[in-house]
């Protein structure tokens, strides 16, 4: 990759977005021998899916995951390394996002549950999603395709195209499938190690493939002030800024987005989502993937996750208090960001993630144009 992806490491972002466009669309590779997709079923229109550099699997996908222990972990991580996390049936995996940006995806089982975890460095989106559809178990790779400057996978069973924003497919045989959403949590290192789990395990570098995990190699392309207006202007809300970052879920029900800014702001912000009570944290303390050249240094841009407030029943509402924790007003437990109680009546009892994700806006934004900010 190293060859494929020399230009990406330049801190010139307007130059990778200009690249981006300047690139043969998918339709040029169909005819070759590279691929047995049926390119003549599709949901969306070709011509909008263009090169991102790389060929097939040019970014290597991680298919036989090694994992270790937090404490053996916690030799390279630092704390503000940010870290997408799933839990499931009593397992916790936690998959740095070092080594995420040089792959995109991890094909794993966890708690014996085929699950695929994703990362869209263009789009900031760490997104999880069940790999059986049907009674058909897929796992993916990279087509070296992007669509609205997304991440586009395939499965290699069908090689049916995915758009990773959604969790659709898009071309191929599975057009018009839907993976389910996997609850993914985006915080940093130290939260997930101090929380002190007995069950945790890390995403190894042990990957198979020598890449310089730590290092970030879209140095500068994290912003405040987006190339990306200018060379996707109809992919741009006015609402936001195009690179703020997003809290945002609903994709399939009442699609929902909350600036970091307000958030940071706040707190907590609590609301409703197609009918069900929804809890928004957020605490400092996460650095930028996408910043400077070594990820841990890279600005403080926080963390936020989405849970439901509901404990036995009852809905609970938050305050946030210092340490990154939120209390509950009715017993006064103390929570983590993950929303794990720590202290008091509820100690040891945990909030249920909701599949959420943390993109940059103009991606969300593009996916999900009928979105409801919450300010």
């Amino acid at each position: 990759m190293d060859g494929t992806w020399s230009w990406v490491r330049r801190d010139l972002p307007w130059l990778l977005a200009a690249l981006l466009l300047a690139v043969p669309p998918a339709l040029d590779a169909q005819s070759s021998s590279e691929w047995r997709t049926d390119f003549s079923i599709h949901s969306v229109p070709l011509e909008e899916i263009l090169s991102g550099g790389p060929p097939k699997d040019g970014i290597p996908a991680i298919d036989r995951p090694v994992f270790e222990t937090a404490r053996q972990a916690d030799r390279w991580l630092k704390d503000r390394d940010p870290v997408a996390v799933v839990r499931m049936g009593g397992v916790v995996r936690a998959y740095p996002l070092s080594i995420l940006v040089w792959h995109e995806i991890v094909n794993d089982v966890v708690a014996g549950t085929p699950v695929t975890v994703t990362y869209c460095p263009l789009c900031n989106t760490t997104l999880a999603f069940r790999r059986q559809l049907g009674n058909r178990l897929l796992d993916f790779g990279t087509t070296g395709r992007l669509r609205h400057s997304d991440l586009i996978m395939y499965d290699r069973q069908t090689e049916s195209w995915w758009q990773q924003a959604t969790g659709e497919a898009v071309v191929g045989e599975l057009t018009g499938e839907s993976l389910e959403f996997v609850p993914a949590l985006l915080v940093p290192w130290k939260e997930v190690r101090d929380e002190g789990h007995p069950a945790l395990l890390v995403l190894s570098r042990d990957t198979g493939v020598d890449r310089e995990y730590g290092r970030n190699p879209y140095v500068g392309y994290d912003t405040r002030r987006s190339p990306l207006e200018s060379f996707f202007p109809g992919s741009v809300d006015e609402r936001l800024p195009a690179m703020e970052r997003v809290l945002s879920l609903g994709e399939r029900v009442d699609p929902v987005a909350i600036p970091f800014s307000e958030l940071e702001r706040q707190g907590v912000v609590e609301f409703e989502m197609g009918g069900e009570p929804v809890v928004a944290f957020w605490a400092s303390g996460t650095a930028s993937v996408l910043d400077t050249r070594q990820i841990p240094d890279g600005r403080d841009v926080g963390s936020a996750v989405a849970l439901d407030p509901r404990v036995d029943g009852e809905r609970l509402t938050f305050e946030p208090i210092r340490g990154g924790r939120f209390r509950d007003h009715a017993t006064r437990s103390t929570w983590t960001i993950q929303g794990r109680a720590v202290a008091g009546p509820l100690e040891g009892r945990e909030l249920a993630v909701l599949p959420h994700g943390t993109p940059f806006w103009f991606a969300w934004i593009t996916f999900q144009p009928e979105t409801r900010v919450i300010r």
